[in-house]
């Protein structure tokens, strides 16, 4: 059991549930495009392994050579608290990688391509002589990428050509991925802000660090707040064959919830800003599911 909790940590949970929720709503918006197939749900849970697999290789591998900083910054985590070995870490990242490979390479080109420019991406990310977490641009870059480009339009096109045989990108899923680029943008500057002090020891070079968590925090918020307004306005000015109602009431929610985590939000106590990096994980997630509820 204390295996399983440590695993849980290793693989970054919320990580793991944003992949697999992306995914879902993914594949639910491209089955809206035509019937059902037989084999669609052994392709949904299919693509999720192969795809979980690359993720809890990236979050390893990062945990792995991070792990003296983690020390300072997240010393909860497996690696950091001496709860895993360094082999079970290095075990458990290439038993990972190996089936995502093997399950991409089954499943065809995008998914493929998928696989293959994550892995890339976030190797260069962690690993010497790039570990492109050492400079902002590059850091969020990785992470934009991954979350914001690849995951949205590659992983759609794979499920949209193995279901109903087209290789186009409708409207919705543009604006999904439109959408999901800035919440990336955001979850890259905010997960930075707790970890200021591991950062600055070991020359992380963080936007954080160089414009201050104060200006990052209000930056990231500003951006998202004129997304949810734009999105509660988006169902009406364009026609993108979704629930209008349905899809402008969530963003207004949101927006509300948003400034209301803001307000409670004490900058300078490191439990309330991870709180809070915890909850844009949160709205991440639920942008998921009013896509794909409003879009089917």
């Amino acid at each position: 059991m204390i295996f399983i909790v440590n695993f849980f940590r290793f693989s970054r949970l919320h990580t793991v549930i944003g992949t697999t929720l992306s995914i879902v709503a993914l594949y639910i918006l491209a089955v809206s495009f035509s019937a059902v197939h037989a084999q669609a749900i052994g392709l949904l849970l299919i693509t999720i392994l192969g795809c979980l697999g690359a993720n809890i290789f990236i979050v390893g591998l990062n945990q792995i050579t991070d792990v003296e900083i983690d020390r300072i910054n997240k010393p909860y985590l497996p690696l950091a608290s001496g709860a895993y070995s360094m082999r079970t870490g290095y075990v458990i990242i290439l038993v990972s990688v190996l089936v995502s490979l093997a399950l991409a390479f089954y499943l065809g080109k995008y998914m493929l391509l998928t696989v293959l420019l994550s892995l890339v991406l976030g190797t260069a990310y962690s690993m010497p002589p790039f570990r492109l977490k050492r400079f902002y641009f590059w850091a969020a870059f990785c992470i934009i990428a991954v979350r914001g480009l690849i995951i949205n339009l590659l992983l759609f096109l794979h499920f949209h050509y193995n279901l109903n045989g087209q290789q186009n990108i409708p409207p919705i899923v543009w604006l999904l991925t439109a959408t999901i680029f800035v919440y990336s943008i955001v979850i890259a500057w905010f997960k930075d802000i707790p970890d200021m002090a591991g950062d600055r020891q070991f020359d992380i070079k963080t936007l954080t660090l160089h414009w201050g968590a104060k200006q990052v925090f209000l930056i990231g918020n500003g951006l998202i707040s004129l997304v949810y307004v734009g999105l509660a306005i988006a169902p009406f000015a364009f026609d993108l064959a979704i629930n209008q109602p349905l899809f402008s009431i969530a963003h207004l929610v949101f927006l509300a919830a948003l400034w209301l985590a803001i307000a409670k939000t004490k900058l300078q106590s490191q439990t309330s800003v991870r709180q809070f990096y915890l909850f844009i994980w949160m709205l991440f997630f639920l942008e998921y599911l009013v896509f794909a509820v409003a879009g089917f």
